[in-house]
């Protein structure tokens, strides 16, 4: 049964608002302070709370105020009988559910009670669902070249300008993109992603700005674009490399003004959102072609941030592998499932072109394919052939003599190696017995970063 609290500082009022609330089957309880309410709210166990606004001492507005440092997710709604639209409005600001009149009509009141109530449980049950699915959105790994980028994430989450992040595929642009948007003030709004290189080119403009009913053939209705669904969060522009040069200019539009027009309208709309845009393009090299535009990389670059490929942070990949196999399990309810340390090793010796979602992938296989729940160094290279490339057969087919194949077989020896150790010249050097100062002289010699 669900719990009322009725705050009124008028009896006859109380006893009325209780017996028609009563006859729904809700329990009732109920204060004529607001002093006397705070208590109850602070004994927990409601579902709800009506409350008046006009009350001597300690009035309405001031209560809820209260209520809501108390208990930010429990419904409030406001009853007055001098109500207007301005008293309203600042209700709902303090974070009121809604806002009657007296006296309130009984089925009036008895709907928007039920109303409100099941909205509190359903955003109670959304942020439970963030919450027990948010791990997916965090950013593994302890290694040096994620804690740099965690570093920028929080430099620039405190700001509004726009960001570019660039990487290879698969190596969570996305979740980048979404760890600066929540570190930043708009957290709590929404954040939305766009996959640019998804969307027909006829149909970009509806899909970005919306559009009236009645715009072209099959608009019906009006439909909100992506921009506007994104108003006080973010926007994230994925694989905006792939954009048509058309679409690119009413993006920088779109930068320049902070407006919108929305297909078949007639009017601006003026926005707040902030950009994140995303690609696995060479964009200073797409500009110099002319398939990108110039001052919108500008515009979009104001600061960059690399996410580095899985061969840059070898050392994160135990943390990953035993992070998404926990995941995995959970997500598809099996019984929890271990990995070995010789199994980790493996998988650290092996390339993933695919980055860390073919690693995620692969590890979910084995998930499936472990017989008696500890997944060995046998499991992993029973699966390798899926994500193994043989570096001499590929540098065999890239080189053209002996001394070219010995200086890329030297070079990628070195990379991984340096990946391996975090980029520390001292302890690589140690690693594979070569004098510092040869080391950085291979380092130059490949310009090796």
């Amino acid at each position: 049964m669900k719990t009322i609290l009725i705050i009124d500082d008028e009896k006859p009022i109380l006893d009325a608002l209780a017996a028609v609330i009563e006859y729904e089957d809700y329990r009732t309880i109920t204060a004529q302070s607001g002093r006397e309410a705070l208590a109850v709210v602070e004994g927990g166990a409601l579902d709800l709370v009506l409350l008046d606004i006009k009350m001597p001492g300690m009035d309405g507005m001031e209560v809820l105020r209260k209520i809501k440092v108390i208990n930010p997710s429990l419904p409030v709604i406001m009853v007055s009988g001098h109500g207007n639209i301005r008293t309203a409005v600042d209700a709902i600001k303090e974070g009121a559910a809604d806002y009657i009149e007296k006296p309130p009509d009984a089925d009036g009141l008895l709907f928007r009670i039920g109303k409100a109530i099941r909205e509190a449980e359903l955003l109670r049950e959304n942020r439970d669902l963030r919450q027990r699915l948010g791990s997916r959105d965090r950013i593994v790994g302890s290694g040096q070249a994620m804690c740099a980028v965690m570093g920028l994430v929080e430099q620039v989450a405190s700001t509004d300008v726009a960001v570019l992040i660039t990487g290879d595929n698969g190596t969570g642009k996305e979740l980048v993109a979404r760890a600066i948007h929540n570190a930043s003030r708009r957290g709590g709004c929404p954040f939305v992603d766009v996959n640019c290189a998804a969307i027909p080119h006829e149909l970009i403009e509806s899909e970005l700005f919306g559009h009236e009913a009645g715009s072209f053939t099959g608009a019906t209705q009006r439909r909100l674009g992506k921009f506007e669904q994104a108003e006080g969060g973010s926007i994230f522009l994925d694989e905006i490399g792939d954009m048509s040069e058309a679409a690119q200019a009413k993006i920088l539009r779109v930068l320049e003004t902070r407006e919108i027009q929305r297909v078949g309208g007639a009017g601006k709309i003026r926005l707040d959102v902030r950009v994140i845009a995303a690609t696995n393009k060479d964009l200073p090299a797409e500009v110099a072609r002319g398939s990108f535009r110039q001052d919108l990389y500008y515009r979009l670059n104001v600061f960059p941030i690399r996410a580095p490929s899985l061969s840059e942070r070898i050392c994160d990949i135990p943390e990953l592998a035993l992070y998404f196999l926990d995941c995995f399990c959970k997500e598809n309810d099996l019984k929890p499932r271990k990995i070995s340390e010789d199994a980790l090793a493996c998988l650290k010796t092996l390339e993933w072109p695919g980055n860390v979602r073919q690693l995620r992938n692969f590890i979910g296989r084995l998930a499936i394919l472990s017989k008696d729940g500890t997944i060995g160094a046998e499991d992993v290279l029973r699966a390798r052939e899926s994500v193994r490339v043989s570096p001499e057969k590929d540098i065999s087919e890239e080189c053209r003599t002996f001394e070219e194949f010995k200086e890329e077989a030297e070079k990628r020896f070195l990379v991984r190696k340096l990946a391996e150790n975090e980029w520390n010249i001292k302890k690589t050097s140690e690693a594979i017995d070569m004098q510092r100062s040869n080391l950085y002289k291979k380092i130059e010699k490949y310009n090796l970063k």
